[in-house]
């Protein structure tokens, strides 16, 4: 399988890339045994790519404070590419978050990323509404780390029951839930998303959890709202792919979840 699609990934301008890597780093491994397989840069980002087969892939940007958003849509502008599909950040706390909505939709980029742990909100916390509102209203997708963080506390901010109450307010939302739906909570996906038409990527979540499981969730879900994704660099490439074709999924499904329902996606933006 060639032209893979990446849902899930991180980079960071070259200036900065060591300094956040390691301090990411840093912080996760205050709580769990991960690794950086990448300097953080978008080449090598790209040169990871074309190792693997992967057509292209969407770097997600978190923007830990509303100073960060024009940064980061700067950024974004630079880097993105056939290959690039950049996903800028805002902070719920921004003052003109629905305004910056509307910038990141006139600048061409189709989706935005929120982690509730980094940018300290639950996600059906009521000042997030209008922000939802424009979201759906422009048709953007969101990639939004759903489940518990392994840098973080295990308080509740994004948990699948969580999710349902955003869907049901906002049923036109274009939500894709990471770690497939819910990391370390997937007793919750099963019981809550899984067989929903709700969107889930499967980063940094198939090496996390029994395999069984992850195949059940998978299969037993729409099978057009299952994305591949790595969470690069916290996890090679390659070796996601090749952990997601360990589950035998059958040809049809595994081509979906590698690149047909992300373009599909992509493409109704």
């Amino acid at each position: 399988m060639s032209e893979i699609i990446d849902f899930h990934t991180h980079a960071f301008p070259d200036a900065l890339a060591e300094r956040a890597v390691q301090a990411l780093l840093e912080e996760g491994q205050k709580m769990y045994d991960i690794n950086a397989y990448l300097d953080g840069k978008v080449s090598s980002l790209i040169e990871s790519m074309d190792r693997c087969g992967i057509d292209q892939s969407v770097i997600c940007s978190i923007a830990t404070r509303p100073s960060q958003f024009e940064p980061i849509l700067l950024w974004s502008k630079k880097i993105v590419s056939d290959r690039i599909i950049p996903f800028p950040s805002l902070h719920p706390d921004a003052e003109d978050a629905e305004d910056q909505v509307r910038r990141i939709r006139a600048e061409g980029f189709k989706g935005v990323k929120f982690h509730p742990y980094y940018q300290d909100f639950s996600i059906d916390e009521e000042r997030l509404v209008p922000i939802y509102r424009q979201i759906e209203a422009e048709g953007l997708i969101v990639v939004m780390h759903t489940g518990f963080d392994l840098a973080f506390e295990r308080v509740r901010k994004a948990d699948p029951q969580k999710i349902i109450r955003v869907l049901d307010r906002f049923p036109g939302l274009k939500l894709v839930t990471t770690h497939l739906g819910s990391w370390e909570d997937w007793d919750e996906v099963e019981k809550h998303i899984m067989g929903k038409k709700i969107y889930m990527e499967v980063s940094f979540a198939l090496d996390c959890m029994d395999r069984e499981i992850a195949r059940r969730i998978i299969l037993n879900h729409p099978k057009d709202h299952v994305l591949f994704g790595s969470d690069s660099p916290w996890a090679d490439q390659g070796q996601a792919i090749t952990l997601f074709k360990s589950l035998a999924l059958g040809e049809e499904r595994e081509t979906l979840v590698l690149r047909e329902n992300a373009l599909k996606l992509l493409a109704a933006v």
